[in-house]
């Protein structure tokens, strides 16, 4: 299999972002980070390069929902590591209330962010890619993409279910090409996010056990990956068919 010695990560100034960068680097891969929160990433471009000499990691500040934006940066980025081997669309917010309950901004903010900025990012690596002939999308969608989800996590469901169905279309459209483009679906993982739900979050993998899964799916290179795989992948089997009210309990 081809190793992707160029990678670029968005939102990778904390979470699962920054836990792939450092586990990228630690490989000896070249990094691109993008993120808003420039301080973090600088900071953390010092520590990587520090620890490993042998890297270079390019930074800049991005807010994906700037469209115009991702393409400029994508592009500046590839042209000062030389290329982009693979581009993690891993930017991504959570926030959300039930339908109907007075929060439209909200809600409308998690799908402009989880969808449609995905969707920017997704045309700009993939002008790269097809331009170079090679390369490796990587969709960060969620399990939450499953079937839709209640309460507070509707909106958010219905954008990472919209950004798994944009990679498959875009895999089918590239099929038989050196282009590989691949879905993971995380499970709840140890973040800023997750901590903001008081606790309560079921079956929580720690921070470094989701990271370590994210890079082995992501260098498998397989087409779609819950993780970590257990208990994720035989739970979305389950959670598929159980009826809605047994459903709702559940999540």
């Amino acid at each position: 299999m081809t190793t992707r010695k160029r990678i670029l990560i968005t939102g990778a100034s904390s979470g699962l972002g920054e836990g792939m960068a450092r586990r990228f680097a630690a490989a000896g891969r070249d990094l691109a980070l993008c993120a808003r929160r420039t301080d973090r990433l600088d900071a953390l471009a010092a520590e990587l390069t520090e620890r490993h000499p042998g890297i270079r990691v390019a930074v800049a500040g991005l807010d994906v929902n700037a469209h115009d934006d991702v393409f400029t940066v994508f592009r500046s980025l590839a042209a000062e590591l030389g290329g982009l081997d693979r581009v993690v669309v891993n930017a991504g917010l959570g926030k959300g209330q039930p339908i109907g309950t007075g929060y439209f901004a909200a809600n409308r903010q998690t799908i402009e962010t989880n969808l449609v900025a995905a969707l920017a990012q997704c045309e700009a690596a993939m002008e790269l890619m097809r331009e170079q002939n090679a390369g490796h999308l990587v969709v960060v969608s969620s399990f939450s993409a499953i079937r839709g989800m209640p309460r507070n996590m509707t909106a958010y469901g219905a954008s990472k279910a919209g950004a798994a169905a944009l990679a498959d279309g875009i895999r089918a459209d590239v099929h038989g090409t050196p282009i590989r483009v691949s879905t993971v679906l995380p499970g709840f993982i140890e973040s800023e996010m997750t901590s903001r739900s008081g606790g309560r979050t079921p079956l929580v993998a720690g921070a470094d056990r989701g990271a370590d899964a994210m890079v082995k799916a992501i260098e498998s290179e397989r087409a779609a990956a819950y993780v970590p795989s257990w208990p994720w992948t035989p739970l979305s089997v389950l959670l598929r068919v159980l009826p809605v009210g047994v459903f709702r309990k559940l999540v």
